[in-house]
């Protein structure tokens, strides 16, 4: 945690963190006053309802928000907490190295695997240069090189994904970014080793898909994984960035609406508040999810692997046919 991150709060938890200031003034002030106990308990309480109460009620923009907090864990930060060991490797052997993308061997929970991630950075210096999580067409072809390399000895694959969307930019255009995305949906569609996707923040655009085909597909609570962001799609819709909210609503990008149109499969439970607010909770649910999904996918034979992992995207979502006939007709 950055001193210019660790006393941000997001607009619905100003209140929230207006109790924790008064309880922490109290008890820095009366720390050998007996007297004063019962009321900083009576604060406490208070506190753990409005927290409950506040969190209870999160509109999917303020979801988007906690999956875009400064404090939120990244990438970098899980390889640091959940590997016993983590052997980086670099480059695409084309173009470049592509800093946003993190990826090498790995052990996790006594499990030998490939473990690969889209990191923003943590402050201003590395959010440059991470490019602020957007993957060029050198991370995608990074991440398959290294995807083909566990395939050879096989290993399973572990792709984390954290980003607002594939880097938008001229050059990543001349260099193939809308092929390369396409090239790496047929080539993960196709290895024949367990794939593990987990979307750890921001699961936006095809930045997320060129590394989102997996066998099972694990989402945090308080991510997001949408075709478009909020802000991206109202300009779109309305012509006016300030619907993001509207937008965010809309677009079902929580993962419980995703979770029930089969577009994911689990939903990994975060702390009251968001992942930032108890990072080592988060760290153990992330690594007994990847541990455990090896140990069934590892079961599987490739042929079968395969022939699920073809099917599971055949099949993937679901619609309302009642909605869509009342669409075609108006």
């Amino acid at each position: 945690m950055t001193n210019d991150t660790q006393n941000y709060y997001l607009p619905h938890e100003k209140q929230i963190f207006e109790y924790i200031k008064t309880i922490e003034h109290l008890k820095k002030q009366n720390q050998d006053n007996p007297l004063f106990c019962s009321e900083i308990r009576q604060l406490e309480d208070k506190l753990h309802k409005l927290q409950k109460n506040v969190y209870s009620a999160l509109t999917p923009w303020e979801r988007v928000l906690i999956s875009r907090h400064p404090q939120r864990p990244h990438t970098i930060d899980y390889v640091k907490n959940i590997a016993e060991n983590f052997v980086e490797l670099f480059g695409d052997r084309t173009q470049g190295d592509d800093p946003s993308i993190i990826g090498g061997f790995a052990t996790i929970g006594g499990v030998k695997c490939m473990l690969i991630g889209q990191e923003k950075g943590g402050d201003t210096e590395s959010r440059v240069q991470r490019n602020f999580g957007m993957v060029n067409p050198e991370g995608f072809r990074k991440a398959m090189r290294l995807m083909k390399l566990a395939e050879k000895y096989g290993l399973p694959i572990v792709s984390l994904l954290d980003t607002p969307g594939a880097y938008p930019g001229l050059e990543a255009e001349q260099r193939g970014q809308g092929w390369i995305i396409a090239k790496n949906l047929q080539e993960m569609s196709q290895l024949a080793t367990p794939v593990i996707v987990l979307i750890i923040g921001e699961g936006c655009s095809g930045g997320a898909l060129g590394m989102g085909v997996g066998d099972v597909i694990g989402m945090l609570e308080h991510s997001y994984y949408s075709v478009i962001s909020p802000e991206g799609c109202a300009s779109i819709l309305w012509k006016d960035a300030s619907k993001k909210q509207d937008a965010a609503a809309a677009l079902k990008l929580n993962a419980e609406f995703l979770h029930d149109a089969g577009i994911i499969d689990e939903i990994l439970v975060e702390p009251l508040g968001g992942a930032h607010h108890d990072t080592e909770a988060v760290y153990s649910v992330v690594k007994k999810f990847i541990v455990d999904q090896c140990a069934i996918l590892g079961r599987i034979s490739p042929e079968l692997l395969l022939e699920q992992r073809y099917n599971k995207f055949r099949t993937i979502g679901r619609y309302n046919e009642h909605q869509k006939l009342l669409y075609n007709h108006a």
